[in-house]
């Protein structure tokens, strides 16, 4: 028998057989589908409980293991949600099913068997009732979740468990093409989440993180072709009593599922959160979360099924939900403009020296800022402006003439021609040409290397290939276009974005430089040689900047657009790049772009980059310190802190935000890329 709706809803008893063979079938299924999904749920020997989905073509992805499960602190084991029956619900986003859940009072399993004897659990009634909705979409492969589960006394849980995936369980098990949870994990093919490849423990163990580290509030498994998301809202107060502290749901992430030690993947919400440092990866917590009756523990959530990978997921949801409005910025533009200028004309100049700040060995030296002929020309009637123009006199002609020799790009062509290889790439040499600091020999005396010398990877090719074909342009000598072409022909195969930091992470971790450079590259090589698929290419090597950036921000801690750098530590150790921001790196990307007038806002229309650039540059606005506001606190450069104090560094910007404690710290970073940013968008906003 079947009922058609907008979505179609099949019930019976037999027919369907299982694919799940670890639950205790009662031969009663009901099937949700859609043109794009089906979702079978099926029902224990104890009640309604588990659902298998299916993307339209009939191929099998995983399960949704239950209906919701809670870990008491006075029992030794865990008990599920169950349901006698379902009704039947529609609303405006489609047809779907509600479930009156109730947990299994394990007393009542045992009594009567030869275990009622001698166990006797001090629970009569379920700890926990209430009521689990799932909701098919009209027409697209999204199923909504809603759990809204009531405590029914005063109890201690180890957990409580809502949405609950097993990716590949029953089909192809740990096989995949990514594994993605933004700002914490990228793991592709057999790399195993929570790993040691960017990390060394304790630092790799990620599988229960402070909900503030994940970027985007997704988690992402895809395999040939197909990938499976579950997204969820990272405010929510899943649950709270009186004055206790909220939990918000907390993201649990498995590839392969070593929790369980399952030939399958995890992707599931639970509470209590991690949102105490120290309590992360804690499947099982070791400070129980405290119930009081009729306490509210509610999950939101979303699966989708997308077609690609990780990251067509990532911009699936962007799709879905819209890039995040910035807000006002902390100053409008143009006073942010007049405030760093100002800066430039006070603390960061030096009489007889020129524009800068002294930072451990730092030499100032003449230089013009390279906003600075702009602001002057557009304020040239101001004070400031025409103070700033002495400067600037003066400095250049101190610099005098630094222009490059007209054969300095054949030469840098020949010299990049002679390091490439035959297949178009080129190598990575930690101890020759891409020596700029001494980690990599720091982390090799100490752990290991953090690449192999003569390995590669995609910035190790991306900025000869770059410069190869500036050369070509240049001198008009095809050979240094065709080796370029070469190069971006060698990386056509590459999915995730590795090496940016190659000076002090791991070359092959996920590295937010590395995708802008990508993408820019592969946009030249579009321009320069018409073939649709760089294009297509630079598309994709853009999007990838969204596992690197923050699309929402904890309440009261002000870090949407904030970004990671890369997915890995620094030297194994020394920094944990999954806890912390950076923004002079994706600051660098739009600026590089602008330079070369790639506007992505034109490019890839379904994205709103200029939005996305806009988010960036106000979240860098934020991070600039003004010394009576007391945020910043030194790290590697402790005789910097007298300086900040002086106020020496006023208007610069931090090397890191801590996502965990909202504090910045690090070095100092002139505020030039921020305000070319400004001006880009300001220019995008006249035109």
């Amino acid at each position: 028998m079947a009922f058609l709706f907008c979505a179609q809803i099949t019930f019976g008893q037999n027919p369907l057989q299982p694919r799940y063979r670890k639950a205790a079938y009662g031969n009663e299924h009901v099937t949700l589908q859609n043109e794009n999904i089906r979702l079978d749920m099926f029902k224990r020997v104890d009640g309604w409980g588990w659902g298998e989905l299916y993307t339209a073509n009939g191929k099998y992805l995983g399960i949704l293991e239950h209906l919701g499960e809670i870990m008491m602190r006075d029992q030794d084991i865990p008990v599920r949600c169950v349901a006698d029956s379902y009704e039947i619900i529609n609303d405006e986003r489609g047809e779907g099913l509600a479930f009156q859940v109730k947990s299994v009072v394990a007393r009542d399993v045992l009594k009567n068997t030869s275990f009622d004897n001698w166990m006797r659990y001090p629970f009569t009634e379920p700890p926990l009732v209430g009521e689990v909705s799932i909701t098919l979409d009209k027409n697209k492969a999204l199923i909504y979740l809603k759990y809204r589960l009531i405590s029914t006394g005063n109890y201690y849980a180890r957990y409580i468990r809502g949405p609950w995936l097993k990716i590949g369980e029953g089909s192809f098990g740990t096989a995949k093409e990514d594994a993605i949870l933004p700002g914490v994990e990228w793991a592709i093919n057999d790399e195993w989440t929570s790993g040691t490849d960017w990390f060394k423990d304790p630092w790799a163990m990620k599988y229960v993180p402070h909900p503030n580290k994940v970027t985007m509030p997704l988690m992402a498994l895809s395999h040939e072709g197909t990938s499976v998301s579950l997204s969820w809202d990272p405010n929510q107060v899943a649950t709270r009593w009186f004055n206790y502290r909220p939990h918000v749901p907390q993201p649990v992430f498995a590839s392969p599922n070593f929790i369980d030690r399952m030939n399958n993947q995890l992707m599931g919400l639970m509470v209590p959160d991690a949102t105490i440092e120290g309590h992360e990866n804690e499947v099982y917590a070791e400070i129980p979360l405290e119930l009081k009756i009729d306490q509210e523990i509610n999950f939101d959530a979303e699966i989708h099924v997308t077609t690609g990978n990780g990251v067509d997921a990532m911009v699936n949801w962007v799709k879905q939900n819209s890039l995040p409005d910035p807000g006002e910025p902390r100053w409008p533009y143009e006073e942010a403009l007049d405030r760093i200028a100002n800066a430039y004309n006070t603390n960061l100049w030096h009489e007889g020296e020129g524009f800068g700040y002294y930072q451990r060995n730092t030499r100032i030296k003449p230089n013009v800022p390279s906003f600075m002929d702009r602001y002057i020309r557009e304020n040239k009637k101001t004070s400031l402006a025409k103070e700033l123009k002495a400067k600037v006199e003066w400095s250049r002609e101190q610099m005098g003439d630094r222009k490059l020799k007209a054969d300095a790009a054949q030469k840098r062509g020949e010299d990049l021609l002679a390091l490439q290889r035959k297949d178009g790439s080129f190598v990575f040499d930690p101890e020759g040409r891409h020596y700029t600091k001494d980690d990599f020999m720091v982390a090799t005396s100490f752990i290991e290397s953090m690449g192999i010398v003569g390995d590669t990877a995609l910035e190790i090719i991306m900025l000869p290939a770059i410069e190869l074909l500036d050369a070509g342009r240049k001198t008009g000598d095809t050979r240094f276009t065709e080796a370029a072409q070469r190069a971006f022909d060698y990386c056509m195969y590459m999915k995730r974005p590795e090496a940016g930091d190659y000076w002090e992470t791991p070359i092959h971790a996920a590295n937010l430089l590395a995708s802008g450079h990508a993408a820019i590259g592969y946009y030249e090589a579009y321009r320069e040689f018409g073939d649709e698929m760089y294009r297509e290419k630079s598309i994709y090597w853009i999007r990838t900047l969204l596992a690197f950036t923050h699309m929402w921000e904890p309440v009261k801690m002000p870090m949407l657009y904030n970004t990671k750098p890369v997915l890995s530590s620094s030297d194994w150790y020394f920094a944990n790049w999954v806890r912390d921001h950076v923004q002079w790196e994706v600051l660098r990307v739009f600026n590089e772009s602008a330079a070369r007038e790639i506007h992505w806002g034109d490019i890839d229309r379904e994205i709103d980059w200029d939005r996305f650039q806009e988010g960036i540059t106000q979240a860098a606005m934020q991070w600039i310190i003004i010394h009576t506001e007391d945020s910043w606190r030194p790290h590697n450069l402790p005789s910097t802190w007298e300086g900040y104090k002086n106020g020496d560094y006023d208007y610069c910007y931090p090397d890191t935000h801590n996502s965990t404690t909202g504090m910045y710290g690090g070095m100092f970073i002139s505020p030039e890329p921020i305000v070319t940013n400004i001006y880009y968008l300001l220019d995008r906003k006249n035109k």
